[in-house]
């Protein structure tokens, strides 16, 4: 069972729902957070957090939005991309888009074309998130762009993960540029380790980063 409201929901090329699901004071709240797992269908493990976290029963101040799959359709073919071969992290109308080579990198044919792409653009626009956290998987660093580097540092600080304010090579139009540097939003890119299907490790991950939705419903 998850303990959210539905928001909005799309369903993908090949037929696969994206959710948008809210968990919110019954009156008013203080700001608004959105989480985002599986930009990458090969990086699973942000769905199963959020799908963890809201398995149970807890209270917050702010406004929490969650999207537990936005590539659902890659997640179902085990590909970085989505039904149509884009990778959604380089398909932002940012400044620094860029048409590439079709490799697993392609950012798409042009900025936005993809409608997973438009529909975070649209929930974004809607709900004016004052933080936006991705998940994604396998370097085990919080990233960050915009506003955001005291925000890194807490979240170093539950989950032990370093800071990194550069993931190390270029980027074109992806979330964080579009987000973070021309809009000011602070964005934390969460990059987990490397996933597995032991239950195990499942549950060592969780453990681990667990902290950072308490702190983003009561803290943050």
């Amino acid at each position: 069972m998850i303990f959210a409201d539905l928001e909005v929901k799309i369903n993908t090329k090949n037929g696969n729902e994206i959710l948008l699901l809210k968990r919110a004071p019954e009156n008013d709240y203080d700001k608004t957070v959105l989480v985002i797992g599986v930009f990458h269908g090969d990086e699973p493990d942000g769905e199963y957090l959020i799908g963890r976290y809201l398995s149970q029963r807890s209270t917050t101040k702010n406004r929490l939005l969650f999207i537990p799959c936005l590539n659902p359709d890659g997640m179902a073919l085990k590909t970085r991309t989505n039904a149509n071969k884009v990778d959604l992290n380089r398909n932002f109308p940012a400044k620094n888009w860029q048409k590439t080579e079709v490799n697993e990198y392609f950012g798409g044919t042009e900025p936005a074309s993809e409608d997973e792409t438009r529909f975070l653009v649209y929930v974004i626009e809607k709900y004016k998130p004052d933080l936006i956290i991705t998940l994604h998987e396998p370097y085990a660093v919080v990233n960050y762009d915009g506003p955001a580097e005291g925000i890194a540092s807490r979240i170093s600080q539950i989950t032990g993960y370093k800071v990194e304010e550069s993931i190390g090579y270029p980027t074109p139009g992806s979330f964080g540029t579009y987000c973070g540097i021309e809009r000011n939003i602070p964005v934390i890119t969460l990059e987990l380790p490397e996933h597995t299907n032991n239950a195990k490790d499942k549950n060592a991950l969780w453990n681990k980063t667990k902290g950072i939705f308490d702190y983003i419903a009561l803290e943050f």
